[in-house]
């Protein structure tokens, strides 16, 4: 059934729009003077999604984004009312009257529309593959089979809800620095490359001999002036080969390698790995996924190519009789409370509760450490400006001092 987007104007005559479904245009123009409304403008929504050369477009031209965050509320509401024992497609229904975001309303129209017609809600969600990840339509899918689908959406909430949670952290505690980092560079850029040629151009004028540190300075800040467009496109150049070099199978080899052997960086780039490997892995098995499946799910949260062949061995190892502990044992990606946890998991069979034991135990230790590198980034910082500008201060005084020791 079309689901047509429409604007009307009411008994008052103020101005409302909305979302409706209906057989035809004439069907739908009909259903909106039923409410008492009269009808302005009707337009039919896109399609479902299609696919075009390989990469998905979805359905609708978004002209509001829809946020991770609403999908997770949105999950939330569907679940608590799928609780009250409320049938699926009057939930959706319910659903399109209390979402505020219209790109998401049309969506979730589409979904009821396609589950109306017979289709299951997990063959729905796949149609819109850009807001619901396979974690989600896997998860669905097993809660669907598994008769409770609330128990399921109610676990997908938590875990999108969990996992924002820590993506906030960590984008919080890293937006000061970086901020401070950017905004220290342009007045250092700004000083060097505009005021301080003002000032060195009276040394330049005295013909006398200048200190080294002065000299270095007065070239710096001539070669910037001249020459700042070719320093901004040799960044910009190096920007793009690094990105291209990435994208290439070999250079994303090394990227993803470096990623994880970086002092400090590559110890806390490990342990997000394990979080998001048991608190994705842990959702799964307890939504009733087989553990091979969802491993084949998670090997693609990694976003790493070395991560995503170790998970690939232990599917290959657990198909012989193995167990995943013994195949992450023999991997130095892994921290070794990960393996010890998951091998007592294995042995007890609780493996899900010991997973979402150490997604906390890593999500904390995760956040302190953000904390901490955070905290030492900001002295770092200030030691570094403080010596650049020290340097700067030092360049220009040096020749004064000299010139008041002739005139005495």
């Amino acid at each position: 059934m079309p689901v047509y987007e429409y604007t009307a104007l009411d008994s008052s005559g103020k101005k409302l729009k909305g979302i409706i479904d209906a057989d035809s245009l004439a069907a739908a123009r009909q259903k909106i003077r039923h409410t008492g409304n009269y009808p302005v403008d009707i337009r039919e929504t896109v399609p479902v999604s299609r696919t075009e050369k390989g990469r998905e477009f979805t359905s609708l031209h978004l002209t509001q984004p829809v946020r991770q965050h609403e999908i997770n509320v949105t999950t939330r509401q569907l679940a608590t009312l799928l609780g009250a024992g409320i049938p699926l497609v009057p939930a959706l229904n319910g659903l399109i009257e209390q979402t505020t975001n219209q790109s998401l309303k049309k969506i979730i129209a589409q979904i009821k529309d396609a589950v109306n017609e017979g289709n299951s809600l997990t063959s729905a969600l796949s149609e819109h593959p850009r807001l619901f990840s396979k974690i989600y339509i896997n998860m669905v899918r097993a809660g669907e089979a598994s008769g409770s689908l609330e128990v399921v959406l109610e676990q997908l909430a938590e875990f999108g809800e969990n996992q924002q949670a820590m993506k906030s952290k960590i984008s919080t505690a890293l937006m000061y620095p970086i901020f401070m980092a950017l905004v220290g560079t342009v007045v250092l850029f700004i000083l060097i490359t505009f005021v301080v040629p003002t000032i060195t151009k009276v040394f330049a004028d005295t013909r006398q001999a200048l200190p080294l540190p002065t000299i270095i300075l007065i070239n710096l800040s001539g070669f910037l002036q001249a020459y700042w467009w070719l320093v901004l496109a040799l960044l910009i150049g190096l920007a793009f080969l690094v990105r291209y070099i990435v994208r290439r199978p070999r250079g994303r080899r090394a990227w993803d390698r470096l990623k994880l052997s970086l002092p400090l960086l590559g110890d806390l780039n490990m342990k997000i790995a394990a979080a998001r490997l048991g608190r994705t892995l842990g959702s799964l098995l307890r939504s009733g996924v087989p553990l091979i499946t969802s491993l084949g799910i998670v090997k693609n949260i990694f976003n790493n190519i070395l991560l995503a062949e170790v998970i690939d061995e232990a599917m290959e190892h657990l198909e012989k009789g193995g167990s995943l502990s013994e195949t992450l044992r023999e991997s130095k990606w892994f921290p070794p409370m990960l393996v010890q946890m998951l091998a007592v998991g294995e042995q007890s069979g609780a493996m899900e509760k010991m997973l979402n034991k150490v997604a906390d135990n890593y999500e904390r230790e995760v956040e302190t450490k953000i904390m901490a590198m955070t905290t030492m980034i900001e002295p770092v910082m200030i030691l570094v400006m403080g010596l650049i500008v020290s340097f700067i201060v030092i360049s220009i005084l040096l020749p004064i001092f000299e010139m008041n020791q002739l005139i005495k």
